[in-house]
């Protein structure tokens, strides 16, 4: 089937761009936006369902309402989805860690949602604010000492993590290598309330040891290589832009690892150079990934109800795209004001019990012609 192509019926010339009279399309293809793909012109919203029965139920899930005292990282840390390749959590950390940790199991993602603070590492210390991505390989001897509260983002990731291909744009497209900081090895103060022994835990098979010293576990006085902790700041990540055609989420990838992907939202300019372009994300069946997107900052025009710290979760198998008046709403947009990290998974992911207890109940109506009000504007 490789290199054939049918056009049958009412259609547009080109993809997202002149949408026929009367209907809505929905971009129906493989490998997220990557793989073969069929452009569907339907007379109503593949969203307009009035009952969802079983699991796909669209899901949306208020974050900042999960409880945690913020004093331990490790028990801070809550996990809300999940599966074999990566486990999402939000966690809060507000006084500086009494201990060490080395993760055993997976490479980690921190994006700061709120706050600051330092992270002590075995290349070196970073200091980090809110929109910093702090990537930590797998084994890495680390501690974090916020300053105040702090909220992040945690993806933890079975396999290695990486950046994407750029492919024709460059290897300094999305960001230039140079804007990669990494620590540099120096002395470093004890944890608070240290008398001489000190505590590194160690989580292998999601269980934690405890290893105890008589010396700081973080006594590295130099390292040389390609393997890091690494810093990215969001204000130093360079949108891929359009006038004239509504680009795929893949265009905005910042991080990938085996059954997985991470795209950074940024604000940017809309689809203004052509009338008849699309400006708002189209509609598309979920066919080799689960996608969640975590809500940072800004005004969030595609969907109404949303504030910075939801996730909305839209499983395989089902639908999604732009609310209802999106589309009518963007016409008079030239830019979007919006930050939002999305992570798209092979394998499905699964909501933990401390996810549905935060759940927004009716979020599944919420491309209704008139829906319910709903909790996310409470």
């Amino acid at each position: 089937m490789q290199g054939m192509y049918w056009s049958k019926g009412s259609v547009t010339r080109q993809a997202h761009v002149d949408i026929p009279e009367g209907t809505v399309e929905e971009e129906y293809g493989r490998y997220g936006f990557s793989g073969r793909v069929a452009h569907l012109y339907r007379q109503h919203p593949p969203v307009g369902w009035t009952r969802i029965d079983g699991a796909l139920r669209p899901r949306c899930f208020l974050l900042d309402q999960v409880q945690a005292d913020g004093q331990d990282w490790l028990e801070s840390r809550v996990p809300f989805l999940c599966n074999g390749d990566v486990v999402l959590h939000r966690a809060r950390l507000s006084a500086p860690m009494p201990y060490y940790f080395r993760n055993a199991d997976a490479d980690e993602i921190l994006f700061v949602h709120d706050g600051q603070g330092r992270i002590e590492t075995d290349f070196g210390p970073l200091d980090f604010r809110r929109g910093h991505y702090l990537v930590i390989p797998r084994g890495t001897v680390y501690r974090l000492v916020p300053q105040g509260r702090t909220e992040l983002l945690v993806v933890e990731s079975r396999g290695e993590v990486g950046v994407p291909e750029r492919g024709l744009m460059g290897r300094h497209a999305l960001f230039d290598p140079n804007v990669i900081d990494v620590p540099t090895p120096e002395r470093l103060p004890d944890p608070p309330g240290c008398t001489g022994e000190y505590e590194l835990r160690i989580q292998r098979e999601g269980e934690i040891s405890s290893v105890f010293y008589p010396y700081n576990p973080i006594d590295v006085v130099g390292w040389r290589g390609d393997l890091s902790v690494w810093r990215l700041h969001i204000d130093d990540i360079r949108p891929v832009l359009s006038e004239r055609y509504h680009l795929p989420p893949s265009a905005h990838a910042t991080f990938v690892g085996p059954g997985w992907v991470l795209c950074t939202f940024l604000p940017r300019g809309l689809e203004v150079g052509d009338p008849g372009a699309l400006r708002v994300p189209f509609y598309h069946s979920n066919i080799d990934y689960d996608e969640v997107l975590f809500y940072h900052d800004g005004d969030f025009f595609s969907r109404e109800g949303i504030r910075p710290g939801m996730v909305t979760f839209h499983p395989q198998g089902i639908h999604h795209g732009p609310q209802p008046g999106a589309v009518t709403a963007a016409r008079d947009k030239a830019r979007t004001n919006e930050v939002a990290v999305m992570v798209d998974t092979v394998r499905p992911l699964h909501p933990t019990p401390q996810a549905m207890a935060v759940q927004v109940e009716d979020y599944w109506m919420s491309w209704q012609p008139s829906p319910r009000t709903s909790q996310a504007a409470k």
